[in-house]
């Protein structure tokens, strides 16, 4: 059995996470480990059920995975593999596999997670739009979950100036709900859906809040843009916190009871901000100090695609590119040729790096040939 066909016959057998990133550490790929059969599982928690059906895959099932893997923009990222996320690595109870639709180099970039209520106020509507449009615009790719209310405006207003990640708590063959059917293919085909879940899952309650810890694992801090007391965006709050992430919450009326799960934060901790200005100097000092990890590997990869030249830039990133020049420069210049700040710039420079535009050495910034 080759390594995708093993990970995926992993995948439908409901083998425990830990267990299954156990054994995946363990051994050199998916194959090697679906070859060692029962024996691999020894001493962990696995059931024998699930171990047998992990060596017994429904072979119906498992070829149209495979037909789904092998359609163009799909991928599938196990914990043994250098492209999973490093910072999704570092949350208590990681997914040991994403199922990807889209651009998975995207799930490296710095992002932001903005979360919030289904049934939003019109100005938690617009809020959540103009905030995504701004991290994007400073060079943040923006996560959410592709519900209803604030995520939908969340992945739109990214779209203005940059690009958005949806989490999904379904197989990517699923929309949920159907109204944002469109929305999904467009992320897809600008940005990248994520799922731990196998093609074919239907929306599933206990699926939600599972998934909210993706979202926050992924980002470098959440940002609660309305929210109600009981709130699955305060799940992904608790969980951002967990991870060591940043959280923020916008203040509202006390007379809105969508405010009221901000507030509930607010006095619990999270930094309360009124403009996306101060969430992206707030990241992006962390944002600056992952630079040297994807760094790394981006240099460990054999071939980078160089998606270099103005024409694939954002507008705010061309104008960036252009105050570069062919010459290093440094933070102070570059403020100074674009009228942007420190703050602004850093999370810019750090997303044309990854996608190749630019290398950065001792604090100095080249247009990459």
């Amino acid at each position: 059995m080759e390594s995708p066909a093993a990970l995926l016959s992993f995948a439908r057998a409901g083998l425990p996470a830990a267990a299954l990133r156990e054994r995946l550490e363990l051994h050199s790929d998916p194959a090697s480990l679906w070859r060692a059969g029962v024996a691999a599982w020894r001493g962990s928690n696995a059931s024998a059920e699930a171990v047998a059906r992990s060596q017994c895959p429904d072979l119906s099932l498992l070829a149209t995975d495979l037909a789904w893997l092998e359609q163009p923009g799909h991928h599938l990222i196990g914990w043994q593999d250098p492209d999973y996320p490093d910072l999704l690595r570092r949350i208590g109870n990681p997914p040991p596999m994403l199922f990807v639709a889209g651009d998975p180099d995207l799930l490296w970039h710095a992002q932001i997670a903005v979360v919030g209520s289904r049934r939003a106020s019109t100005g938690g509507l617009d809020n959540a739009r103009g905030f995504a449009s701004a991290f994007a615009r400073a060079g943040f790719a923006v996560c959410s979950g592709l519900a209803q209310g604030i995520d939908t405006a969340a992945h739109r207003g990214a779209f203005e100036q940059g690009r958005t990640i949806a989490v999904v708590a379904t197989g990517l063959d699923e929309v949920f709900p159907k109204a944002n059917h469109a929305l999904a293919a467009r992320i897809a085909a600008a940005g990248a859906v994520v799922s731990e879940h196998p093609p074919g899952t239907p929306p599933r309650s206990e699926h939600f809040p599972s998934r909210n810890r993706i979202i926050a694992g992924l980002s470098l801090g959440t940002v609660v843009i309305e929210a109600a007391e009981r709130s699955g965006a305060l799940i992904t709050a608790r969980l951002a916190t967990e991870s060591g992430r940043e959280v923020f919450a916008l203040p509202g009326s006390i007379h809105n009871p969508m405010a009221r799960g901000c507030h509930r934060l607010l006095r619990q901790g999270a930094a309360l901000v009124e403009s996306p200005d101060e969430v992206v100097m707030a990241l992006a000092s962390v944002a600056a100090s992952l630079a040297g990890a994807l760094r790394g590997r981006l240099n460990a990869q054999e071939t980078v695609t160089a998606r270099a030249g103005v024409a694939s830039c954002p507008p705010v990133q061309a104008g960036v590119w252009r105050a570069l020049g062919h010459d290093p420069v440094n933070l102070d210049q570059l403020a100074e040729r674009t009228g942007l700040t420190v703050a602004e710039l850093a999370p810019m420079l750090l997303a044309m790096e990854l996608d190749g535009r630019i290398s950065a050495d001792a604090g100095r910034y080249t247009r990459r040939p």
